[in-house]
């Protein structure tokens, strides 16, 4: 925190009920905040899930200074996109493993990040995020955001055909499964599992991973926050392939269809503590794997 800024005093909670203890672990924030003089407000009722996942942001009030986020790195990746444009501070509380994305993952350790929190031990860390669209016959059919990763791929068995295009000029083409673009918070999800690079969360790239290409020399790509992505399909109609935003809204697509990618203005700004480092966090979470 710097100098001169006010202390968080309103907090607002968003819980996945459906991970073991989140709701308990809601209730001891709440109550161990609102002795410390705080408000800390969260809605027990469902959202809308037609329009949103945990959080209807219509509920969240002005006034709210963090944004505490129970559950896990998919909790957190949907209540940013839930809440984009908010520009309101998540700090992630994992029920269950370690996550890359949030903080904490021991009950008995809350208190002791609450105490951080109100002590003004924390950072904030601005992460970008993506903008995708697909274009139809000329037409924007589908538009959305992404904190992790857009993703080209398919549902049936047929291997996709696909043209790559940076900034308008060819680059390349395809035969694959599909195409991973993930940003650099990102880069620790599909991107690693499909043998693509971690990057530091606060760097500005975008990292495309081929899944399982057909060719030997198909490496990742890294490249400037700044370019512009462009994916053709040209496979046939035979082939089922879908786009999908941070794996829940998902686009089916055809041959012909365009897909363009690049940097939002939109970013997503995450709570850590000090003593916890992005390097520290790897290493935790590669002993389990």
């Amino acid at each position: 925190m710097m100098p001169g800024e006010r202390r968080m005093k309103h907090f607002y909670l968003i819980v996945n009920k459906e991970k073991e203890n989140a709701e308990k672990g809601a209730e001891m924030i709440a109550e161990y905040l609102s002795r410390q003089g705080c408000e800390c407000l969260w809605d027990q009722e469902p959202p809308d899930t037609s329009e949103y996942r945990y959080t209807d942001s219509r509920k969240v009030p002005q006034e709210t200074e963090c944004v505490i986020v129970l559950g896990g790195d998919g909790t957190l990746i949907q209540a940013s996109r839930d809440l984009a444009g908010r520009n309101l501070p998540l700090f992630g509380v994992n029920m269950g493993h370690l996550g890359y994305l949030t903080q904490i993952c021991c009950e008995r350790d809350i208190l002791t990040a609450m105490d951080d929190l109100l002590a003004d031990r924390y950072r904030l860390e601005h992460r970008m995020m993506l903008q995708g669209r697909v274009i139809s016959d000329g037409r924007t059919v589908a538009e959305d955001i992404a904190l992790n990763d857009i993703i080209l791929g398919r549902m049936g068995l047929h291997t996709l055909k696909y043209d790559l295009y940076v900034n308008g000029e060819f680059f390349n083409e395809y035969t694959a499964d599909g195409m991973i673009m993930a940003t650099p918070t990102g880069s620790t999800a599909y991107n690693l599992s499909a043998g693509g690079p971690i990057a530091a969360p606060e760097s500005d790239l975008i990292i495309m991973t081929p899944i399982c290409p057909h060719t030997l020399n198909s490496r990742s790509i890294v490249l400037s926050s700044e370019n512009r992505i462009m994916l053709k399909v040209t496979g046939g109609e035979d082939r089922e392939q879908f786009l999908s935003f941070d794996g829940d809204t998902v686009v089916k697509l055809r041959r012909g269809d365009r897909i363009e990618v690049e940097r939002s203005e939109i970013t997503t700004t995450l709570v850590q503590l000090s003593q916890v480092s992005f390097l520290e966090n790897i290493r935790k979470k590669m002993k389990h794997i």
